[in-house]
């Protein structure tokens, strides 16, 4: 054979890799609603970037007959590009060989992957679509899978992960995507469960159809497995790019700066007026967070699962900040279990990726009550308080209105080393609201007035007075907890002030191997 031959061969062969399963399988997952692997990294990753690697990779398993069957790649397209033009590492399970079940050599390829971008210092992106294991290769598949996840747990907090779901992912596969960083579920298409509908039958005798045990929306509201749902692949794929935009590349870097066309002294007046004079009503706090970052853009995490507090990403004079903010909409902005978990994990993701955090606090405390106290309040609001006060990047915490108890300490306070740490003047900095405190504080005068009108006058006296002392935020500032009392349409400029000054920020915490947060 000469040359000439050689490259035809080579070309041929690339050409029945590019096919994966073939043109009926590709049709069958077109016909799903669904993309093949080569069309998914397509869309992901800047035009012509796409570098592959172990295209010729074939699996070497010879139980049942499946030796006689075989492909070129073997159910996974490995490699590397860019995502605006900055360097990511990619693998995408491809549906059209064998259901995309993970055999020996999928996790060779995809561990491959995982230790390049390591080493590179880049960002991993798997794009899961697969069956589980493949049964054939019996224990070599299982090892396959822990050898993923060793790799997920050395990664972490070292390059960012993220995981999206565009087909199934059942079994020991969602272990990965739960070790990444963030998980992205596509409507109607995927689902992640570790045992299925009949398994679930057979034990609990629960009926239950796939969608209702672990559909996206499930993950999304319910268990908080999945951080973003798209209504389709293509919205998934772009909101990895638009997630990718406010990271940087890996631990030892910052997130890009990008140009501010927004005046960083812009006045909001409208803030001066958003907190309604009764203490009991609600409002939108999303609406002071438009107001205060640049052009009034940011990228919420589990936006449907614990809705009492927001998580997201947004810049400021460029610059990228994780915001946790209490929701005064949804349960009065209370602190409970989901809640806890989902912001301490968001607080430590921004903690290990330098991207400084701005907390914005209005919290009449913890959610009381015996299914919490059950379900472990204590442990889970611990993890909330340990993230905080282990967190070394740039802190800048705003209180709004309310900072009730042991919520005020856990919601980035000063005494958790918060850097800069603002209030406005609707700030009620206090032990416990005012009615609860009367009636600790007045007990016995309380039970002494007969008289109902009396007793009425009596609480309503002693509620003014508790206000006049607590219901501000001078009380705090008298003994520097709260650095400044600031106007609330200057919010903007204060925070990008304060930004500016903690950009050379120096924190390190005592040696240890690692803390022991309260799991």
């Amino acid at each position: 054979m000469d040359n000439q031959e050689k490259v035809k061969e080579l070309i041929s062969l690339r050409e029945k890799a590019r096919l994966g399963g073939g043109e009926k399988r590709i049709a069958s997952q077109h016909e799903k609603g669904k993309y093949t692997a080569r069309e998914r990294i397509a869309m992901l990753l800047d035009e012509g970037s796409f570098e592959e690697f172990d295209m010729f990779v074939q699996h070497r398993c010879t139980n049942f007959g499946i030796n006689e069957t075989k492909f070129l790649g073997d159910g996974v397209v490995t490699g590397y590009g860019t995502i605006d033009g900055r360097l990511v590492y990619v693998y995408a399970q491809d549906f059209t060989v064998f259901g995309g079940a993970l055999s020996e050599t999928i996790a060779m390829k995809i561990c491959k992957v995982m230790d390049q971008a390591m080493k590179m210092g880049a960002p991993i992106i798997g794009l899961n679509d697969s069956g589980g294991a493949r049964i054939q290769e019996g224990v070599n598949a299982l090892a396959g899978y822990a050898e993923i996840f060793q790799r997920n747990i050395l990664a972490s907090g070292v390059i960012p992960q993220i995981s999206a779901i565009f087909g199934p992912c059942a079994g020991g596969a969602v272990y990965s995507p739960a070790l990444t960083d963030f998980t992205i579920m596509s409507e109607g298409t995927s689902y992640m469960f570790l045992t299925g509908p009949k398994v679930v039958k057979t034990v609990t005798g629960e009926t239950v159809n796939q969608e209702q045990l672990g559909g996206a929306k499930v993950h999304a509201s319910k268990s908080g497995v999945s951080h973003f749902v798209s209504n389709t692949e293509e919205e998934g794929i772009l909101l990895i790019r638009k997630l990718l935009s406010y990271l940087p590349q890996n631990n030892l870097e910052d997130a890009p700066l990008s140009v501010c066309a927004d005046a960083i002294d812009r006045l909001e007046d409208s803030l001066n007026e958003i907190i309604p004079d009764n203490p009991n009503k609600p409002y939108d706090v999303t609406d002071v967070i438009k107001a205060i970052v640049d052009k009034g853009e940011f990228l919420e995490s589990q936006k449907l699962f614990a809705p009492n507090i927001i998580t997201c990403f947004a810049r400021f004079n460029g610059q990228s900040v994780g915001i946790i903010a209490n929701q005064p909409k949804y349960m009065a902005g209370v602190l409970d279990i989901n809640a806890s978990r989902k912001a301490a994990r968001f607080v430590r993701f921004c903690d290990a990726f330098n991207i400084p955090i701005v907390t914005l606090v209005d919290v009449p405390g913890f959610l009381p009550g015996t299914a919490q106290e059950y379900g472990g309040i204590i442990i889970h609001g611990a993890k909330l308080l340990f993230a905080y006060g282990e967190a070394t990047v740039p802190k800048i915490t705003v209180i709004l209105r309310k900072s009730y108890g042991g919520a005020y300490c856990v919601m980035s306070s000063k005494h958790l080393r918060g850097d800069i740490n603002y209030s406005w003047p609707s700030g009620e900095i206090a032990v416990m609201g005012p009615s609860g405190a009367i009636e600790v504080l007045y007990s016995k005068e309380i039970i002494g007035v007969e008289d109902p009108a009396k007793k009425a006058e009596f609480i309503t006296e002693k509620e003014a007075e508790y206000k006049k002392a607590f219901a501000n935020p001078y009380e705090a500032a008298k003994y520097g907890y709260i650095d400044d009392v600031i106007e609330p349409r200057n919010t903007r400029f204060r925070i990008i002030r304060a930004l500016q000054s903690l950009a050379t920020k120096k924190l390190v915490n005592p040696a240890k191997k690692h803390g022991n947060i309260p799991l």
